[in-house]
């Protein structure tokens, strides 16, 4: 299968794009926007966009792909998810689309938009993301302060609440798996990405 992620650089992005290079499933991965130092694999083709926004000068270069994977941070994720979907709904008409999404504000509206798109589209909200296991850390300032501060709960939290949190590497196998199979819902919380 051949995947586009939008968003390689953030916690989630990093995590998802190690699954992807690992992944046997995954032929190829294209990436719009940069990648995390480092990345070099065979399989991966990097597209540098500056506005993730207004995908029409790119949007030849996202045809024949198989998935879409939108795990984009900041205030603007929902935006891009919806740039995204829009773009591979025109170019990939029937391929799956993933959106990791926080589920609140322009975010909840964007889902309704994109389940609605001509994809076989799936959000996941996947609560509480660990830190990856690589130490990888996000470029978002307030994201490394959360972690810093939630780590020492994280054994408590592991026991008390088992089904509400999740790891970028599982949200990565997760998201392929969906892509190759889909899913029985459609909006998927961490237990249902756990559980994938």
């Amino acid at each position: 299968m051949k995947v586009i992620l939008f968003g390689a650089t953030g916690t989630v992005g990093r995590g998802v794009l190690g699954e992807c290079l690992r992944d046997d499933r995954v032929t190829a991965v294209l990436t719009v926007g940069p990648v995390p130092p480092g990345a070099a694999h065979a399989k991966l083709r990097e597209i540098v966009h500056a506005d993730l926004l207004d995908l029409a000068a790119i949007e030849a270069g996202l045809r024949g792909h198989d998935a879409g994977f939108v795990c984009a941070e900041g205030p603007r994720h929902a935006d891009v998810a919806l740039a995204a979907g829009e773009a591979l709904a025109r170019v990939s008409p029937g391929s799956a689309f993933v959106y990791v999404s926080t589920g609140a504000g322009p975010a909840g509206a964007a889902e309704d938009t994109l389940l609605a798109l001509p994809l076989r589209s799936y959000v996941f909200r996947p609560g509480h993301v660990r830190r990856p296991s690589d130490g990888v850390t996000s470029p978002a300032g307030f994201h490394r302060l959360a972690y810093i501060v939630v780590r020492p709960l994280h054994p408590v939290l592991r026991r008390v609440f088992p089904a509400t949190a999740t790891t970028p590497e599982r949200i990565g196998r997760a998201m392929i798996t969906v892509a190759e199979r889909g899913a029985s819902r459609r909006v998927l919380g961490p237990a249902d990405i756990n559980a994938l």
